[in-house]
């Protein structure tokens, strides 16, 4: 469509027009570039010349707020453009907590908890959200609120469980209940409690974690494992300490680590990385002896454990297992060294002993010089009260200096035949 532009009052009045409009523009376009640009500078001042310029900017009356509530300590102040911002956008949580936290300042609990349930409506499953409204609900006393808001924390926030669940722990020690109705059926959440449990010495809880822990069939980082094994070994729970690292087979990757009825050695042939904990080897550094790996020395397998001595008084290679048995059993026990250039009185061996009560069953020969795979063997019965048994290298007599080298590999235990514990 054409517009005849033949008159000169015609071509006045469109002119005129095109530069209002033009006019109109330039300037809403240059207040929102100043209060945009005032809304960056935190002072006073220029976040209220924003507000001004922009009245029914949600943010900017945000960002006054929230100078005056944390710089100018003053939340009577920062109430009003607070209010102003959850009106103006009544969808955003964190103006509702902002204006939630100046009525906690001004001692109006009324007005608190409107707000954080507003909040709590606008995003409901925000952790942040629901960490503030269940410390609120706990210092009212409303038990159920905050477990409820904790619920989501752990649901929603990957980071977070661990604090949440020792808040629970706190407000509410009931393990049935915080299972049924509280703690999120997810991997970390009830691996973070399975670890606080432990840190708390709550075994009975622990266990009932675990089982909903395997229940999930979901991958288990190893490191719960480990340290729950540790603990249980520590609280003489040798039955559930064997269950679990059953279950770490498939859980954990682990099904290189497991006993079997022909070697009852977790990686006694060293095939595998040492785990230093479970029911693998474990060690500890020590300047007096060098632990590694040897892949060019071995008589079964493809390495050997190689020790490397110079101590002053060394009382055990710092290298032991421990091994699950049962009682009133026999055993049949083999090993091979080799060894080279060891100096000093007192030899090595290996020993196996009960763990809880320090009974020796059995001590193997002294590891003298040999180039060649030399076998120790042996057997001995357990008591009726054993369950677990601890193998080491430890020196006899021990106290005075020795130096040398040893290699170690192939080693074996078996059950010879059962009196009473059974297999």
């Amino acid at each position: 469509m054409r517009i005849p532009l033949k008159s000169r009052a015609t071509k006045i009045l469109l002119l005129g027009g095109s530069f209002v409009l033009s006019a109109v523009y330039v300037t809403y376009s240059a207040v929102d570039f100043l209060a945009a640009h005032f809304s960056e500078t935190p002072t006073l001042a220029s976040l209220s010349r924003a507000v001004r310029l922009q009245p029914r900017n949600a943010e900017y009356q945000y960002r006054l707020g929230r100078y005056l509530s944390l710089v100018e300590l003053s939340p009577a102040q920062a109430e009003a453009p607070f209010r102003a911002a959850v009106s103006l956008n009544p969808h955003q949580a964190r103006y509702w907590m902002a204006l939630a936290g100046a009525y906690q300042s001004l001692g109006d609990d009324q007005r608190q908890g409107i707000s954080l349930q507003r909040a709590l409506a606008a995003e409901p499953t925000t952790p942040e959200v629901a960490w503030e409204a269940a410390n609120f609900y706990i210092v009212r006393g409303d038990t159920a609120a905050a477990l409820k808001n904790l619920r989501v924390v752990m649901a929603n926030d990957p980071y977070l469980p661990a604090n949440a669940l020792q808040l629970c722990w706190r407000i509410q020690p009931d393990i049935d209940l915080l299972l049924k109705e509280i703690v999120p059926q997810q991997t970390n959440v009830y691996s973070s409690f399975l670890e606080f449990l432990i840190s708390t010495n709550e075994t009975a809880a622990a266990a009932r974690v675990w089982d909903r822990l395997v229940a999930l069939n979901q991958p288990i980082d190893r490191r719960y494992i480990f340290a729950y094994v540790r603990y249980l070994i520590a609280k003489q729970e040798p039955d559930q300490a064997r269950i679990v690292w059953q279950k770490s087979a498939s859980l954990s990757e682990l099904s290189a680590y497991q006993p079997s009825a022909e070697n009852l050695v977790v990686n006694g042939d060293f095939n595998q990385e040492v785990l230093n904990a479970g029911f693998d080897w474990m060690y500890r550094q020590s300047p007096d002896v060098s632990l590694t790996i040897d892949p060019t020395q071995f008589n079964s397998g493809h390495g050997s454990l190689h020790l490397e001595f110079d101590s002053k008084g060394l009382e055990d290679a710092g290298i032991r297992q421990i091994i699950a048995v049962n009682p009133n059993t026999s055993y049949q026990f083999s090993g091979y060294f080799k060894a080279e250039a060891i100096e000093g009185a007192g030899g090595l061996h290996f020993v196996v002993q009960d763990l809880y009560s320090e009974k020796t069953y059995f001590t193997g020969e002294d590891f003298v010089n040999v180039d060649f795979w030399k076998q120790v063997a042996g057997s001995f019965t357990t008591d009726e009260s054993a369950k677990l048994v601890v193998l080491r290298i430890q020196r006899l007599p021990a106290g005075s200096p020795i130096k040398g080298r040893l290699w170690v590999d192939g080693i074996r235990l078996s059950p010879v035949r059962a009196q009473g514990g059974g297999h």
